[in-house]
Parts: C-alpha cells; sequence; structure tokens
C-alpha cells in the first residue's frame, strides 16, 4: 500500500526537528531514509506509526488519511533497534502476539506463526525462549513478529545496530529477502549507507526530504 507523507513538521525542545517533510513510497517499495543521529529520522517512523503526532502536516496510507489515526488501528508494523521481544513469551507467542490483539482464532495463529518462521528460516523455533537466541535470531523474530498480523506498511528502526559486522551485514540480505518475499510497504532509518544499499530498493537523505531549518 503507499505511503504518502506530507508538510510534516515536529518541534523537539522548542526547536525544529522536522520542517515540510515530503516523502511517498510505492506499493511493495522499500524505502531507506539515510541520516545522522538527531536529524530526526526515528522520529519520523513514530509520526508514520501514530506513536508521535506532527505540529504540521498529513500522512496517508493508500487511500486513507491517518494522520489522527491511533496506532493499533492503522495496520503499520515496527521493528526496534532492539527488537524488544517480550522475554517472559517463547518465540511462538511473540510471533502471535499481534494475532491474538486481531483476535484471529487459535488454529489459523498456529498455522500463522509456523508460516512466519519458516519465512525468516527459523522453522521449529516456537518452544524456544527468547533469551536463548542470538541476535540474528531476535531480529528475525522481530521481523516475523511484525509481519505475522499482514500490516499494510512496515516500519524499520535501524534493526541491526549492535550486531557484529559479518552478521549484519548477512542479515542485511535476509531481511532484504524477507521484505520482498513478503511484498509489503517498507520504510527503514539507518545511518548506515552499506545497510541501506544493501536492503532498500531506493534511498534517501532526511534532510533532501524537508525545508531548510
Amino acid at each position: 500500500m503507499k505511503l504518502s507523507c506530507h508538510g510534516i513538521g515536529l518541534d523537539y525542545d522548542g526547536r525544529p526537528l522536522l520542517r515540510g517533510l515530503d516523502l511517498e513510497v510505492e506499493s511493495g517499495e522499500i524505502v531507506a531514509v539515510l541520516g545522522p543521529s538527531g536529524s530526526g529520522k526515528s522520529s519520523l517512523l513514530r509520526i508514520i506509526a501514530g506513536l508521535v503526532m506532527p505540529a504540521t502536516g498529513t500522512v496517508r496510507l493508500g487511500d486513507h488519511d491517518i494522520t489522527t489515526t491511533p496506532p493499533h488501528r492503522r495496520g503499520v508494523g515496527m521493528v526496534f533497534q532492539s527488537g524488544q521481544l517480550f522475554p517472559h513469551m517463547s518465540v511462538g507467542d511473540n510471533v502471535a502476539y499481534g494475532l491474538r490483539m486481531k483476535k484471529a482464532a487459535a488454529r489459523d495463529r498456529t498455522a500463522r506463526v509456523t508460516e512466519m518462521l519458516a519465512l525468516v528460516h527459523l522453522s521449529g523455533f516456537e518452544p524456544r525462549r527468547v533469551d536463548t537466541l542470538s541476535g540474528g535470531e531476535a531480529t528475525r523474530v522481530a521481523l516475523a513478529r511484525a509481519l505475522a498480523p499482514e500490516p499494510s506498511l512496515l516500519l524499520l528502526a535501524e534493526p541491526l545496530t549492535g550486531l557484529d559486522r559479518d552478521l549484519h551485514d548477512d542479515l542485511a540480505v535476509q531481511v532484504r529477502a524477507v521484505l520482498k518475499e513478503s511484498g509489503i510497504t517498507s520504510v527503514l532509518v539507518t545511518h548506515d549507507h552499506e545497510e541501506a544499499h544493501t536492503i532498500a530498493d531506493r534511498i534517501v537523505r532526511l534532510s533532501d526530504l524537508t525545508t531548510p531549518k
């Protein structure tokens, strides 16, 4: 589903962080937004997800203006930097979390969890404890959890940060493959140029999307 952000503005501590930001992502496209720490790229994702309200501008997903839509009704999935898996839940329960929120039937949840874990090459991991996972496995579980409820849009906030370089590079290739296979519209924010080039179809700089401050 196409994402359109127009005229997005946001202040932080009384100063403009984002001003006049315009971004369009076509249906099924993976776009990476590059910018240094503190530039506002993570704030942009929070605005799209509905976790932060913009001071100005609109966010549209498909034909719908979702600027004021509550986060749980947007159909937007998000993968954070740390993965943020629920430590008290098994891998399978983590992946099934969004499906439970949608009140999917138990049989459908089980089938979808199996499908998603296969997609991220973790078949059979359902009973595993989260604290037994490697960094790469945890990232893939977080990706499976975000994709399981079939969101219209996936947001990725530097999901590979903290991994050693070899694992980071291998996982970047895997993340791209999973996103392309799922066909989901995706926005990745990162400061890592190589990561952006590996995962994304198109790269934009945050500074090029905004009106100069």
